[in-house]
């Protein structure tokens, strides 16, 4: 108890990064990151495609996106399954802005320009914890699609 009046008082620790980083920013990094291992590889590309998507999503500084992601790698980890996160994302984020969500998942899916099973399974697993339809999840990959083939051209 005293450890944790000290923390409070300090600003330092879990309780100050807990307070720092509202928990539909935790919940969405948790999501990107998830899907960036979903492959056995996380690579330095879907690193600076999670750190871009958050910096830009939540108007973060690159040290505030760098800690988010260190404290949501942590509960990532802590978890037993993903519903925890997206129940978070459905109670503060509108259906444009969770197909934002699943736009970015797309956009770490193809970093590496391949799309590999446990990606694929896992994004459809998303869309429905998501509640997203399946239309609207596969017209987001298409878009991503399509600019995964224009810059390779």
């Amino acid at each position: 108890m005293f450890n944790r009046i000290m923390t409070l008082l300090q600003g330092e620790g879990e309780v100050a990064r807990e307070s720092r980083f509202e928990r539909v920013q935790v919940a969405t990094c948790a999501l990107l990151m998830e899907v960036a291992h979903s492959d056995g590889h996380y690579q330095s590309v879907e690193a600076r495609i999670v750190h871009d998507l958050l910096a830009s999503k939540f108007n973060l500084s690159p040290a505030a996106v760098a800690e988010l992601v260190d404290y949501s790698h942590q509960h990532r980890e802590e978890s037993l399954d993903l519903f925890q996160f997206a129940r978070e994302i459905n109670a503060h984020f509108s259906r444009e802005e969770k197909l934002d969500v699943m736009e970015g998942i797309w956009r770490v899916i193809y970093a590496d320009g391949t799309l590999d099973k446990h990606e694929d399974a896992l994004a459809r697993q998303l869309a429905t914890l998501l509640r997203l339809g399946h239309k609207d999840v596969i017209s987001r990959k298409l878009k991503v699609l399509d600019e995964v083939r224009t810059r390779g051209t």
